[in-house]
C-alpha cells in the first residue's frame, strides 16, 4: 500500500513566520512544523517502491530499542519530488533522496534550519538505485542516531527556559551538580546521596534520578556492576505500594554501552524495571558517569510508567534530560550543555 502524502494531508500542517534583527540586518525565516519524531522522505514514487525505497523504509521503520512493546522510532511520511513545495519544506525532519550518475559514490550530507527552525536535513546521494539501497541499509544506525538526536537537541532547548527550578536548585545543593528537567516533575524525594523527582500520575508518569557514591573499583563501569548497584539504590529508595515491594531491573533487557556526554566517558544504560512483588512496569534510561574532582560515581536516570499508554515519547523527552547534566567541573574547564547539542548533531 503506498504512503503516499496527500493535497488535505498538505492543508492540515501548521506553520507561523518570525522576523527578527541580527547583526543590524533584517532575518526573516519560518517555524518549522510536524510533531516529534515525525519524519517526510522525499523520493521518486516508483523508486519508493522499489528495492531502494524500501531499504530505506525498513531502516526508518526499526523498533525503539529499550521499551516493553514495538513502537516506531519515527512516524514515516513520503513525497515525490515534484510535490515536494513550500509548505513541505517546513517539516522539522526531512530526508532526500538524490540518485543521478554524476555521483560517484554514496555519501550523506547533513544541514540544519534550511527552510525553517528547528529543522534537520539528511539528503542521501547516490550514482544508482543499487548503491544506495546498500548505502542505507550500512550506514543504519547513522540515520536513525542523526534525527532521534535533533529531537533531543530540541527538548534540551525547550528544557533550557522552562527547567524545573526545585530539582535544579535540589540536585545543586546535594550533588554541586546541575540539571534541567520538565516543571511538571512536582513530587520529590530525598534519600542519603539520593533524589528523586516524578509527575507521580498514575498514566504517563514520568521521573527523574540522581544518585552518587565513592569511585574505589576500576571494574564500575560494566552491566554487572551497574545492574548490582542500581537495585541496591532502588530497593531503598523507591519501595512499592506495600511493604516488601520495590523497584528492580529486569535485567535480561538491560543493554549497556558506553558514549560520549559533554566530551566525556559515560555508561549509559538502557532496559526495563519493573517493580518487585507487583505488576508496575516501563522503560529507563540511566547515565553512569565519573566525576573526577569529587572522585565519585554519578548516576542520573529517568523511568516512565504509562501502563496500555505508547512510551516513546515520554522516554525520550525524559532522556534529554540527562545530556543537560554538568558534573563538578575544574577551574580551567569550560564546558557547556550547548556543546552537548552540537555534539550530538556532528557527522560522525
Amino acid at each position: 500500500m503506498k504512503h503516499f502524502l496527500y493535497l488535505s494531508m498538505i492543508m492540515m500542517l501548521l506553520f507561523s513566520s518570525c522576523g527578527n534583527k541580527k547583526g543590524g540586518k533584517s532575518v526573516f525565516s519560518f517555524t518549522s512544523s510536524g510533531n516529534a519524531y515525525e519524519l517526510l522522505v522525499v523520493i521518486d514514487q516508483d523508486m519508493w517502491e522499489r528495492p531502494a525505497g524500501r531499504a530505506l523504509y525498513d531502516v526508518l521503520d526499526t523498533d525503539v530499542p529499550g521499551l516493553p512493546q514495538p513502537e516506531r522510532s519515527f512516524r514515516i511520511m513520503y513525497t515525490d519530488p515534484s510535490h515536494f513545495d513550500a509548505t513541505l519544506k517546513l517539516l522539522r525532519n526531512i530526508i532526500i533522496a538524490d540518485v543521478q550518475e554524476i555521483y560517484t559514490q554514496p555519501k550523506m550530507r547533513y544541514s540544519q534550519d534550511t527552510y525553517a527552525a528547528p529543522q534537520a536535513i539528511l539528503t542521501i546521494q547516490a550514482p544508482d538505485e543499487a548503491s544506495f539501497g546498500s548505502y542505507v541499509t550500512q550506514h543504519k544506525q547513522d540515520i536513525i542516531d542523526f534525527f532521534t538526536r535533533a529531537e533531543m537537541n530540541r527538548q534540551m532547548a525547550v528544557l533550557e527556559t522552562s527547567y524545573n527550578d526545585y530539582v535544579y536548585t535540589t540536585v545543586k545543593d546535594l550533588f554541586d551538580c546541575s540539571v534541567w528537567v520538565p516543571g511538571a516533575l512536582s513530587s520529590h524525594k530525598t534519600g542519603e546521596n539520593f533524589f528523586w523527582a516524578g509527575t507521580n500520575t498514575a498514566t504517563a508518569d514520568q521521573n527523574f534520578v540522581i544518585y552518587s557514591f565513592p569511585y574505589t573499583d576500576p571494574n564500575t563501569f560494566t552491566k554487572q556492576y551497574f545492574l548490582h548497584k542500581r537495585d541496591s539504590v532502588m530497593k531503598i529508595n523507591i519501595p512499592g505500594a506495600r511493604e516488601g515491594m520495590y523497584m528492580a531491573t529486569d535485567t535480561l533487557f538491560t543493554n549497556v554501552h558506553p558514549i560520549n556526554v559533554q566530551n566525556r566517558y559515560a555508561l549509559e544504560a538502557r532496559g526495563l524495571w519493573r517493580m518487585k512483588g507487583d505488576f508496575m512496569g516501563g522503560p529507563f534510561v540511566s547515565h553512569m558517569r565519573l566525576d573526577t574532582v569529587n572522585q565519585r560515581i554519578v548516576v542520573s536516570e529517568v523511568f516512565v510508567y504509562s501502563p496500555e499508554k505508547m512510551k516513546r515519547n515520554l522516554i525520550r523527552q525524559m532522556e534529554a534530560s540527562l545530556y543537560t547534566l554538568r558534573l563538578p567541573a575544574p577551574q580551567q574547564d569550560s564546558v557547556q550543555v550547548k556543546q552537548v547539542s552540537t555534539d550530538m548533531t556532528s557527522k560522525k
